[in-house]
């Protein structure tokens, strides 16, 4: 186990939106994807490659579910700005 917090998330309006609108086993799928990406934010990799200056833009997904997420330094917690479920 680490010793370092786990990094709190933050939903955008548009990812809140969303969230009311998935089924409970996708929203389950959500609390555990954003739980992993809180205990260590960069294990997911970034949203575009191509830019140098985005590393703190992260994609989360797994199976039908993908969240995009802003790794928020000076805050010490992720905003989500995306979910996106293919279901």
């Amino acid at each position: 186990m680490s010793d370092r917090p786990s990094w709190p998330a933050r939903l955008s309006p548009p990812a809140a939106g969303t969230v009311g609108e998935l089924p409970d086993h996708a929203r389950e799928m959500l609390r555990d994807v954003l739980d992993i990406a809180g205990r260590d934010p960069w294990s997911f990799p970034p949203f575009d490659l191509r830019d140098p200056d985005g590393e703190d833009v992260r994609s989360a997904a797994v199976g039908q579910l993908t969240a995009v997420y802003w790794i928020n330094r000076p805050a010490g917690r992720l905003y989500v700005l995306d979910i996106i479920w293919l279901g």
